[in-house]
C-alpha cells in the first residue's frame, strides 16, 4: 500500500502537536491532594480548593484524625501512621492517580509518609510532592527532632496539662498572629484551630530517603515573617541541589493569606 507525501508530510508535522495534546492530557488528568499542618484541617485548602478546580485539574483536601471537624476523635491512639492512613484512604476511595502531593507544615512528614507507602505499593504514580513552609524530615527523626529544648518541652508540658484537664494528651494551637496573619484573616483561622495529638510529635519516622529524592520536589519558603521551626528544613532544601525552592513573601498560611499566589505555584508543580 502507497501513502502518499501529502499524508506522510501530514503525519510528521502532526507529531508535535499531538506530543503537546499528551502532555496536556496527561496534566488534565492530575489530581492534587492537600494535606493541613498542625491545629488545622481541610477548612485551611477552602480559598485554593476552588481555584485549582477553576483551572481544571482535580482538588482534595484530608482532615487529619482528631483535628478539624474530626477533633470529636481526638485521642490518645493518634500517632503519625494513623494520619499517613488517613491520606492512604482518601487516595484509595478517590480512586487518584498521577497526584500532586501537598503538605503544609507537619503535613510534611504525612506526605513524606504517603509517598513512602505508594513507592512501596507501585500502584499509584505521584507527579511531584510539594513541601509547603513544611517540615522535611530525615529517616527516623520524629517531629520534635528539630525543635530546641525549650520548645519540645513546652510543647510536651502544654500537651500534659491539656490532658489533666481533658483526658488526651493534646497541645492547645498558638494565636494565628504566630503565622504572620492579622485582622479577620487571624480571627477565621483562630475560630477554627483545634488541639494536636501529642503522639504525631514524638513519633519517629523510618523512610527510604533515596527513593524519595528522585521525585520532583519543590519547598515553598514562607518568608515574612519566617517560621522559626521551619528552619532546618530551609536550610535542608538550600543544601541539596536536586530540590526547587520557592519564595513566598508572606506567612506561615500562605493558603489564608495569599490564595492566588499559592495556587499559581502550584500549577507550575505539573
Amino acid at each position: 500500500m502507497r501513502i502518499s507525501k501529502a499524508l506522510c508530510e501530514l503525519r510528521v508535522n502532526a507529531l508535535p502537536v499531538c506530543r503537546l495534546e499528551c502532555k496536556k492530557m496527561n496534566a488534565m488528568t492530575s489530581a492534587f491532594l492537600l494535606v493541613h499542618g498542625a491545629w488545622h484541617g481541610a477548612w485551611c485548602w477552602s480559598r485554593v480548593l476552588p481555584l485549582i478546580r477553576a483551572a481544571g485539574y482535580a482538588a482534595h483536601a484530608v482532615t487529619l484524625t482528631g483535628v478539624g471537624e474530626r477533633a470529636h476523635l481526638l485521642s490518645n491512639a493518634i500517632h503519625l501512621s494513623t494520619h499517613i492512613n488517613d491520606v492512604l484512604g482518601l487516595i484509595e476511595a478517590e480512586e487518584l492517580t498521577n497526584i500532586v502531593l501537598v503538605g503544609h507544615s507537619y503535613g510534611g512528614r504525612v506526605i513524606t509518609g504517603v509517598a513512602d507507602a505508594l513507592l512501596n505499593a507501585g500502584k499509584v504514580k505521584l507527579r511531584h510532592l510539594v513541601y509547603l513552609d513544611a517540615v522535611v524530615p530525615k529517616s527516623g527523626e520524629s517531629w520534635s527532632s528539630t525543635h530546641a529544648p525549650d520548645v519540645i518541652a513546652a510543647r510536651v508540658q502544654a500537651a500534659k496539662d491539656f490532658g489533666v484537664q481533658h483526658g488526651v494528651d493534646a497541645f492547645p494551637p498558638p494565636d494565628a498572629s504566630v503565622f504572620g496573619l492579622t485582622g479577620d484573616n487571624a480571627a477565621w483561622v483562630n475560630r477554627r484551630q483545634t488541639p494536636q495529638p501529642l503522639g504525631v510529635y514524638l513519633d519517629g519516622q523510618a523512610f527510604d530517603e533515596a527513593r524519595l529524592a528522585k521525585l520532583p520536589r519543590t519547598f515553598i519558603d514562607c518568608t515574612t515573617p519566617a517560621l522559626a521551626t521551619i528552619q532546618v528544613s530551609r536550610e535542608r532544601v538550600r543544601a541539596d541541589a536536586s530540590w526547587r525552592v520557592v519564595e513566598m513573601a508572606t506567612g506561615h498560611d500562605p493558603m489564608v493569606s495569599h490564595p492566588q499566589e499559592l495556587t499559581d505555584i502550584f500549577l507550575t508543580c505539573l
